[in-house]
């Protein structure tokens, strides 16, 4: 199969996704993602098929993506991919770059997001049956000829061990961070909050740190967020880590800011637990960029109003990533065109 019919392969896809008569369907299988699992509300996965068809599946996009990689592969391989599933569909980057390198996927689906990845697998199948013996949905993937891994610190030690006679990417725990600088309008602070508490904090690239000014006043941030509680709170999986995490404080008399489903709190970790966002200060923008600089590899997005820190993208675009946001940094395509 040519890497035309590849692309075009997936531009029907995202053109199914985005017609009309793709909605019912979509209605059902995002109604049966959120029985599997609770994160997974029906808005946040309708959102999260909506940004793959419109960011990933558009011909305009994948051919642009493309330029910059050997059309075909110099042999095809078997890829096996161990697909995260924290946020609805976010294997979908992984399992795209295989298939459209040329490549075999061999795919152990997370079980928290099974329902999803295995609808578009489905459905990619039907789209173009020559897919059938290119995509294999597996609990071992061990007969592999690379791998991609996306999982925990911890899982990535095992990942390192296991699949180390082989070329492969393992990725590990990373987060975001806003960079505030003190003028922020009210504009500004809702779509950091977008950034914040889409898909209820769950991905990499939600912010978990927010960097701010010495003496930092957060009461416009706060109230600009507040009418947000009711969109949360009802979630009782997040309500619960919301009034687990503000007793966890009030009982340890933890310094907090909380406006509602919300908490602050200064803490030197980048991973915050859901409901929280850790702060911390610096005095002048070279000690912001020597914070960034040292956590560099912890970090995934860095969003800043209007994107003015350099390296930086707008508030309320870190859950809009392109084909060429590869997590952890590394260029999942250029590595899938080396094999």
């Amino acid at each position: 199969m040519l890497q035309s019919e590849r692309i075009q392969t997936f531009v029907a896809l995202g053109d199914f996704l985005r017609s009309d008569k793709a909605q019912p369907e979509l209605e059902e299988i995002s109604l049966r993602a959120y029985h599997k699992n609770n994160w997974f509300t029906p808005e946040n996965t309708k959102k999260a098929l909506s940004a793959i068809a419109t960011e990933f599946l558009s011909e305009q996009n994948l051919n642009g993506w493309l330029t910059n990689y050997p059309a075909e592969p110099q042999t095809p391989r078997t890829v096996g991919v161990v697909m995260a599933g924290n946020i609805p569909a976010v294997g979908f980057h992984d399992l795209l770059s295989v298939l459209i390198s040329g490549h075999k996927l061999l795919a152990k689906l997370s079980s928290q997001d099974f329902v999803l990845i295995h609808y578009l697998i489905q459905k990619i199948k039907e789209i173009n049956p020559e897919f059938t013996e290119l995509i294999e949905e597996a609990d071992r993937i061990n007969i592999a000829d690379a791998y991609i891994a996306t999982g925990s610190n911890n899982t990535a030690r095992y990942f390192d061990y296991y699949f180390s006679k082989k070329p492969s990417i393992i990725r590990k725990n990373r987060t975001s961070v806003g960079l505030l600088m003190g003028e922020e309008n009210d504009d500004e602070f809702l779509k950091l909050g977008h950034d914040i508490s889409d898909y209820y904090g769950l991905g990499c690239r939600n912010v978990s740190t927010l960097l701010v000014p010495d003496e930092y006043d957060f009461t416009p941030l706060l109230r600009a967020l507040e009418p947000q509680v009711t969109t949360y709170l009802n979630n009782h999986k997040y309500q619960n880590n919301y009034d687990y995490n503000k007793s966890i404080y009030l009982i340890n008399a933890v310094p907090h800011l909380d406006n509602g489903y919300l908490l602050l709190t200064e803490n030197d970790g980048l991973v915050s637990p859901v409901s929280v966002v850790y702060y911390q200060t610096y005095k002048t923008q070279a000690n912001a960029n020597q914070w960034l600089n040292e956590r560099a590899e912890r970090i995934q997005v860095v969003a800043s109003a209007q994107g003015w820190h350099s390296n930086s993208i707008p508030f309320g675009k870190t859950q809009c990533p392109g084909l060429s946001d590869y997590a952890d940094g590394i260029d999942t395509m250029a590595f899938l065109t080396s094999l």
